[in-house]
């Protein structure tokens, strides 16, 4: 997948994207990122890219002419989604995230000060995204929880695909506890069951831990999954 980046910040995603997973997926061309700096498509000498409100108010707001103009530079292919990183928008979670990894290539704009200038989304109508009900400075650290989860989900950017299958919400359920050596650490002992090589025995543990955790800390998903089972 391709990923073009709206951002007045590019470092803050060229620095993230140069570690971990991220950064093995572009080496193995499982995504690509191209990062656009709407301060490059200003008209003024200034790379002027906000302004006052209209009708007053505290705060600053990003213009329209910069952002279209960034967004309509951007080569893009025939499966294209655009998100824009912002408070109002749909919250992010697994089925989003799956839908979104269908693309070829998306689109994300990342907002700062007071937001956009509406006329912004009414020209370039995107997908909003919410990671929640909360307020960030800005959209790039939206915009990198995007890249990186939509990532997982892509062939090659994890060692095994079936990681991602059996991530937390994957199934509706949280995922089940993991355990590696030592055996014993302060009188905590790995289960049983995870040593004796059952595998049938061991992938029911799996899921009768999954059901308890996800029932435990978050009923709200136990009650989604026990009403689809």
């Amino acid at each position: 997948m391709k990923f073009s980046i709206l951002t007045l910040f590019p470092e803050m995603i060229e620095t993230y994207s140069k570690y971990s997973i991220l950064k093995r997926a572009v080496e193995f061309g499982a995504i690509s990122l191209d990062i656009i700096n709407p301060r490059d498509y200003t008209l003024d000498k200034h790379r002027k890219v906000d302004d006052t409100p209209y009708g007053g108010g505290a705060g600053m707001v990003l213009m329209v002419q910069p952002y279209v103009d960034a967004y309509e530079s951007i080569n893009k292919s025939e499966n294209t989604v655009t998100v824009m990183l912002t408070p109002q928008g749909k919250p992010l979670n697994d089925k989003l995230v799956d839908d979104l990894s269908e693309f070829e290539q998306m689109i994300l704009l990342c907002g700062h000060y007071e937001g956009f200038d509406e006329r912004i989304r009414d020209i370039i109508k995107p997908v909003e995204v919410s990671l929640g009900d909360f307020v960030l400075t800005g959209g790039e650290l939206p915009a990198l929880c995007l890249i990186d989860a939509v990532s997982r989900k892509i062939e090659g950017t994890l060692g095994k695909i079936e990681s991602a299958h059996q991530d937390s919400f994957a199934n509706g359920l949280l995922e089940y506890p993991h355990y590696t050596k030592p055996r014993e650490f302060r009188n905590l002992k790995v289960p049983e069951v995870l040593l004796n090589g059952n595998h049938k025995d061991i992938e029911q543990f799996r899921t009768d831990e999954s059901i308890k955790r996800t029932k435990l800390k978050r009923p709200d998903l136990y009650e989604k999954w026990k009403a689809s089972h």
